[in-house]
């Protein structure tokens, strides 16, 4: 027994030896590649090094000389400085000539076959993928498309408002009467755009009697409805509005005369419209004519006629 542990004793030891003598051996091979590593990376650097310090060198040898050459002679310290600035400038460009061209004649020697490589100062231009004609896709969104609609609709609408602006500027013959119980008829001219307070200010200026009224207690009554002040001519054009005897889209006068075979028809009969005060009005709204007046309201559907007590179908 003490011979066999003697035996296992000395195989132990000399496998431990072993594994010590190849680990040392490993750690000598690893330092030495590290120093040859640094070796390679050292001499690498010095190359590089030498090389642009080289290449300045020469360059900044051959500046110097034509310096001296060039600055040969009495010549003032400023007159030295611009040939040298001039003299370096020339060479600058003419080194940012030369890696232009180099950069040009490798990209012409370039064997890529997917001929990937493309001038970076050269955009390529984008293939707009098109429609198949023969297909309808008006129901897709189309970018286009919308912005062309918009583009008209915007004109149509331009177009309309400037008709319309055009339209108000029209001038218009306005027949109506000073009411205080008898007519005092008066034709004005006015533009179709002015409202109903604005025209009630310009028939202050035609009778005396009104001149100390304000605007605000005259009325305007036209086919016996009372327009109010806001609404313009143009407003009851347009809209074609209509009053209880007849259109309110009428400012002249035409003679109430019905045709002869059937007196129910209606004609487009348009009578003077009335300016009375409010005080006035307060007064005898009982009495004919103001008895039959009443506020426009452009929501009341006129579909007869009615002047004093006989009635005509619209």
């Amino acid at each position: 027994t003490s011979f066999r542990f003697t035996c296992d004793m000395a195989g132990s030891e000399s496998e431990g030896n072993r594994i010590m003598f190849l680990n040392k051996k490993r750690e000598r091979e690893k330092e030495s590649l590290e120093i040859q590593k640094q070796k390679l990376i050292d001499e690498a650097n010095r190359t590089k090094i030498g090389t642009i310090e080289q290449k300045f060198a020469k360059t900044q040898d051959i500046i110097d000389k034509e310096v001296r050459n060039a600055t040969v002679g009495l010549l003032t310290l400023d007159e030295i400085k611009r040939r040298k600035l001039e003299i370096e400038e020339k060479h600058a460009s003419a080194e940012n000539d030369n890696k232009l061209k180099k950069k040009k004649e490798s990209k012409a020697l370039s064997f890529d076959i997917d001929d990937e490589v493309q001038d970076d100062d050269v955009e390529e231009p984008k293939v707009k993928i098109k429609k198949n004609p023969h297909v309808d896709t008006s129901f897709l969104p189309d970018r286009d498309r919308e912005a062309s609609e918009a583009s008209e609709r915007e004109a149509l609408k331009r177009e309309w408002l400037e008709e319309q602006e055009r339209i108000k500027n029209m001038e218009i013959d306005v027949t109506y009467s000073y009411w205080d119980g008898a007519g005092h008829r008066r034709t004005t001219r006015a533009k179709k755009g002015i409202t109903i307070e604005k025209f009630l200010a310009l028939v202050q200026r035609e009778f005396h009697e009104l001149r100390g009224v304000s605007v605000e207690n005259l009325m305007f009554i036209k086919e016996d409805v009372i327009i109010p002040h806001h609404y313009s001519f143009y407003d009851l054009i347009v809209t074609k509005a209509r009053g209880k005897s007849g259109p309110l889209f009428h400012f002249d006068v035409h003679d109430d005369v019905r045709t002869v075979n059937d007196a129910t028809v209606e004609k487009e009969e348009s009578h003077a419209a009335k300016v009375v005060e409010r005080k006035w009005y307060e007064r005898n709204k009982h009495i004919f004519p103001a008895s039959r007046w009443e506020v426009y309201d452009p929501t009341v559907k006129r579909e007869k006629y009615t002047i004093h007590d006989s009635t005509t179908t619209q």
